[in-house]
């Protein structure tokens, strides 16, 4: 089954390690460390021209860090319906195993925050 995360970007949701509330997960120190260690890494992708309300974990194709303008509650409910098969037809955008972030390549894995 596959996510749409936002703009034009799906992921396929065996790849999704969890979807966090941006706002609550900055309040801790801890949330706010790994991101800014993400971030130093390179492997954040900002699927938005808006202030991101939420991001998307995944490990595949390696650990990225996705900031969706869409709201952890709004991902939830499209993570627990299915994507349409007609979304993933040829001439509706690239296959969705590949990144569809225009200019975007997979940042290399960082690895633990311990």
């Amino acid at each position: 089954m596959y996510l749409h995360l936002g703009r034009d970007y799906v992921l396929n949701t065996r790849a999704i390690l969890g979807i966090f509330n941006l706002e609550t997960t900055t309040v801790s120190p801890r949330g706010r460390e790994f991101l800014d260690y993400a971030q130093k890494n390179g492997a954040v992708v900002s699927l938005s021209d808006e202030l991101p309300q939420s991001f998307v974990l995944a490990d595949a194709p390696v650990d990225t860090v996705y900031l969706s303008e869409l709201s952890s509650a709004a991902l939830k409910r499209r993570a627990e319906r299915e994507l349409p098969e007609e979304a993933l037809l040829p001439g509706r955008g690239e296959s969705p195993e590949k990144p569809r972030v225009k200019g975007h390549t997979p940042p290399p894995p960082f690895g633990d925050l311990h």
